[in-house]
């Protein structure tokens, strides 16, 4: 098989590692949301997580100043909502007023969960060593929650320039995983 340069600004649509998600924080003046698809698993128990955030964003100075945020996980039903959150800024814009989204209180840190995602990750910032040099966050999630009444969520994941996939078909397979 014949293969092509491809270019090296493309390589995330190739590599995308899950939905895009939510991120919602909160400070004094009023909670924010973002947008975000540059995320991955680090561990399973418990759950820890990386993230990126541009040092640009104003969810970044959030994160930096309470160190704590809900990772929400919306379905393909909020994409819009979803876009229109990324394309925007909080500093500006109440998105959860003008997107229509709904804050809801999270258990263990003050950063609203965003009820219409089908789950919630309240987590809490454990290294910031990697902040100043690459804005990646590693968060432990701290309480999960899921909504039982979304039996095969259909997740967005970004695959560049404005294109989406929306996740298909679940196939099972032998695992040693439980």
């Amino acid at each position: 098989m014949e293969k092509i340069s491809y270019p090296l600004s493309e390589v995330y649509g190739l590599l995308e590692p899950g939905p895009v998600v939510l991120v919602s924080t909160a400070r004094a003046v009023r909670a924010n949301i973002m947008a975000m698809s540059w995320h991955t698993m680090l561990d399973f128990e418990p759950p820890v997580l990386a993230c990126v955030i541009s040092g640009n964003n104003f969810t970044f100075e959030i994160l930096e100043e309470t160190g704590e945020c809900v990772i929400n996980i919306p379905t393909v039903e909020l994409a819009e909502k979803v876009v229109g959150c990324g394309n925007t800024s909080g500093r500006e814009l109440d998105k959860f007023q003008h997107f229509g989204l709904t804050p809801a209180p999270a258990s263990t840190i003050q950063a609203p969960l965003i009820d219409e995602c089908y789950a919630n990750l309240e987590c809490q910032v454990v290294d910031r060593q990697m902040v100043t040099a690459y804005n990646l966050f590693i968060l432990e999630v701290v309480k999960a929650w899921l909504n039982p009444a979304v039996d095969d969520p259909r997740t967005i994941h970004h695959r560049g320039k404005g294109l989406f996939m929306v996740v298909g078909e679940t196939i099972k397979l032998a695992s040693k995983m439980k």
